[in-house]
């Protein structure tokens, strides 16, 4: 693969921590926005040992707009939900890729990223400890210890175009793109490329979060979930005392194969999620407008295994 990268200057780097779960919540993977998520930090190298604050409640019981197109009402148990949509319920039938998509999902170098104004493809390799240091124009990770839960430096390789990222150890985190253009982000497209391989029990989150720190600023997951399961979108309300409230869209995939996951946001009007360009839903409302950066979760329990990212792209 070549590299292409082209990066945009946008604001200072801000940091974000995670709430640590609690011990109902740290068994199967049952999603950030409903035990744990990102909150504030004072400055841009956060003190792994400092506490988080303001963590939501797990009990979402507010009742969506008819505007939204609500799942299963929230359960606040540490066991993940079976959502089954309706044809009401659900913007689109389950997704079905076409015989492209699946032809060149059984192999990273079938798809490639799009134009954009950044774009990382993980063509260097890197040892454990390197890549932070490799890749510091393209990969903010968390410091080593945050929260109890993450230690990139102990689980992130680089290696035949693909960012390796291990299961069933310490867990990990971290922003993409460079120091001073990852947390400027106010609209634009944004896709990864992604698979995973064991690690039953737990999962990832892919997010934009805003760069403010405020949950009502608006919380945009896709894909999360675990990866025995499913990988969904979770569209959060931004009414402040609500942000738990989310719209759920499935995808009909699986963790197990190459697919591309797309969130094109358009600030304050719409966001609409892809999966190997086919297009599961748009949303219209709790549309955010202000800065934000794009993300991704692993914890610290579940199975051996590994989350491979074929390569990452932004927009402004």
């Amino acid at each position: 693969m070549n590299r292409r990268r082209m990066v945009v200057a946008a604001s200072t780097a801000a940091a974000l921590l995670i709430g640590i779960p609690t011990a109902a919540s740290a068994a199967p993977w049952w999603g950030w926005h409903h035990h744990w998520h990102p909150t504030p930090t004072p400055t841009a190298s956060p003190d792994p040992t400092d506490t988080p604050t303001d963590t939501p409640t797990d009990d979402p019981t507010d009742t969506p707009s008819d505007e939204a197109t609500p799942t299963a009402e929230a359960t606040p148990s540490g066991a993940p939900i079976e959502v089954t949509p309706s044809e009401e319920s659900t913007p689109t039938a389950t997704a079905t890729p076409s015989a492209e998509a699946d032809q060149v999902a059984s192999d990273p170098s079938g798809a490639t990223p799009p134009a954009a104004s950044f774009v990382e493809d993980f063509d260097a390799s890197a040892a454990l400890g390197q890549v932070a240091s490799l890749y510091q124009q393209a990969w903010q990770p968390y410091p080593d210890g945050t929260s109890g839960i993450y230690d990139p430096s102990k689980t992130v390789t680089v290696h035949d175009g693909v960012m390796d990222v291990a299961l069933g150890g310490a867990g990990t985190a971290g922003t993409f793109g460079t120091k001073d253009g990852a947390w400027g982000h106010v609209g634009g497209s944004f896709s990864v490329r992604a698979k995973a391989t064991g690690g039953d029990g737990n999962g990832a989150a892919f997010m934009l979060w805003p760069t403010s720190d405020k949950w009502s600023d608006g919380e945009i997951d896709f894909p999360e979930g675990n990866f025995e399961s499913e990988p969904m979108a979770f569209h959060h309300s931004m009414t402040p005392g609500q942000e738990a409230e989310r719209v759920q869209v499935p995808t009909g995939v699986s963790w197990r194969d190459w697919h591309t996951y797309t969130v094109d946001w358009d600030p304050g009007k719409s966001v609409t999620y892809s999966v190997d360009g086919k297009v599961l839903a748009t949303i219209t409302h709790d549309v955010p407008t202000t800065p934000h950066r794009f993300m991704f979760q692993t914890g610290n329990w579940g199975a051996d295994g590994n989350l491979l990212i074929d390569w990452v792209s932004t927009t402004e």
